[in-house]
């Protein structure tokens, strides 16, 4: 902080004319007689205070600009709510409370200690929606200001960049600590998402004829039963085939067919024709009633009815309402949308992995969102064990579940996770900048200090991303705003609203 303390002073020696004014509207504190801030940014699991305070003299007033950003996918400051600082030596302890912001973000707090020592800083945030308590220790409260100013040190940052509050809160803003963790090495690929085997069935025309739309159901997309009609397959005018000519054809058989397998049961009984006559008009009954059944289930006035082979949804129609099709031309098809298959392609030179694969995540082409087979249920079902003459390529197959957002037929990329990789140092992908194939990140020093730190890589899953050097563990980076900084830098320019010195 020092750097831009500096910077700032520099600033506000050009616009002295507006410096009070805007101190008290935006100004970190500084003390006189050299004495200058102190900064500490800390971290809960809801809250980031960044904090600037004259070093704690014993019956001295020291002022407080105190920060508060409510952490989440998005930094946001906090703006409505009780914040109470409280300086505890010993056993003794003195506090200071404001019910408002001066403002968004920042709370205007002050301190006189009336004892020397050791201490801690406890600031108390109370809101409509929570509560919270951040605790700054190893606190010193000297005796005098002359003691202050022996024990002051200045700590100086290469290619410190200041980027403050104000402009984080003005933007999509966030950062996240560097951790370890269990990661992966990882095979990047391509792959497709498809229908799983069983999963969808094909609705065919059961006779020739012109195809008709049944209701509202026959729209792609639309939930369908078991056995609800979906299309009717009328014989019109054709004078082959024809669908009311095949049904009274059939009736009429049918009945011939049954008076005369009566009439032969009677005939037998009283001897009058032979076991193998009567058991010939028996089998054209039978035969003639299966025709006719099979014709009389889905026939109406109106047509033929085609009914969905399951419960599911119309995934696509194949044909055209008023369009002539034989018998046996698909129309539609249904699936359940309750599996799918995740299916890629890995090179031959990955063959001895292939066995240590266990999961993978995956990005649908033109989509952000990355998905995970374990979460998905998914499990691998086959991997190739050989190429063919027609790809160097071997398959490898998970099943998942839809959870509706999936669509079959999509290219996907596909990030297999092969062998551990224990104690892995892992940021967000999210968090990458990229200049001439050098990757690099924003590393947060404090509250509003930055660097650009260059880092290499390693195994990315599309989502985290190894780190092999550049950074080391509990540090902030980056992973919203990044380019904001940049800009920032690169400017060369202090901020129009500047916090004066």
């Amino acid at each position: 902080m020092k750097t831009a303390s500096l910077l700032m002073a520099v600033f506000a020696m050009l616009f002295v004319g507006c410096a009070d004014k805007t101190a008290d509207e935006h100004g970190h504190e500084h003390g006189a007689g050299g004495l200058e801030p102190l900064a500490y940014t800390v971290y809960s699991d809801k809250t980031e205070l960044f904090v600037e305070f004259k070093p704690l003299v014993v019956g001295s007033k020291s002022n407080f600009a105190a920060h508060f950003t409510i952490l989440g996918e998005q930094f946001l400051p906090l703006t409505k709510g009780k914040v109470t600082v409280s300086l505890i030596v010993g056993e003794s302890g003195i506090r200071h409370s404001a019910d408002t912001t001066s403002s968004p973000g920042i709370y205007r707090l002050a301190l006189v200690p009336k004892m020397a020592g050791k201490g801690k800083l406890v600031f108390d945030i109370v809101t409509e929606s929570y509560t919270d308590q951040i605790v700054i220790d190893n606190i010193t409260v000297y005796t005098d200001e002359h003691s202050a100013l022996e024990n002051q040190t200045e700590t100086a940052v290469a290619d410190e960049i200041v980027y403050l509050k104000e402009q984080a809160w003005k933007v999509e803003f966030a950062n996240v600590s560097v951790v370890k963790t269990a990661f992966s090495d990882i095979i990047k690929t391509s792959g497709q998402i498809l229908s799983a085997p069983g999963d969808e069935m094909v609705v065919t025309a059961s006779a020739r004829g012109i195809v008709n739309f049944t209701g509202n159901k026959t729209i792609i997309g639309s939930e369908v039963s078991q056995n609800i009609p979906l299309f009717t397959i009328s014989g019109g005018n054709l004078a082959e085939n024809n669908l009311d000519a095949n049904y009274k054809e059939a009736k009429a058989n049918y009945d011939k067919t049954k008076a005369d397998f009566e009439r032969a049961k009677e005939l037998v009984n009283d001897k009058i024709i032979s076991e193998a006559a009567f058991l010939q008009a028996k089998n054209a009954f039978e035969n003639a009633q299966t025709v006719f059944n099979a014709i009389a289930k889905n026939y109406s006035a109106s047509g033929q009815s085609v009914r969905s082979p399951m419960n599911g949804f119309v995934k696509n129609i194949l044909v055209n309402e008023g369009q002539f099709v034989e018998a046996g031309i698909p129309l539609a098809l249904v699936s359940k949308n309750k599996k799918l298959i995740l299916q890629a392609s890995v090179s031959q030179k990955y063959f001895s992995k292939l066995p240590t694969i266990t999961s993978a995540n995956f990005k649908p082409i033109g989509s952000e969102q990355i998905y995970n087979t374990e979460m998905l249920n998914g499990r691998i079902i086959s991997y190739g064990k050989s190429t063919t003459a027609n790809s160097a390529f071997l398959p490898i197959t998970f099943e998942i579940d839809n959870i509706g957002n999936l669509i079959s037929g999509s290219a996907a990329e596909v990030f297999l996770k092969s062998s551990a990789i224990p104690n892995a140092l892992v940021i967000p992908v999210s968090a990458l900048m990229e200049e001439q194939g050098n990757f690099y990140v924003y590393v947060q020093l404090g509250g509003e200090s930055f660097q650009k730190r260059e880092i290499k890589i390693g195994a990315s899953d599309g989502e985290y991303v190894q780190v092999l050097s550049g950074i080391a563990e509990g540090e902030r980076v980056v992973t919203k705003g990044a380019y904001q900084i940049k800009l920032s830098s690169a400017s060369g320019e202090l901020p129009a609203h500047g916090h004066e010195h």
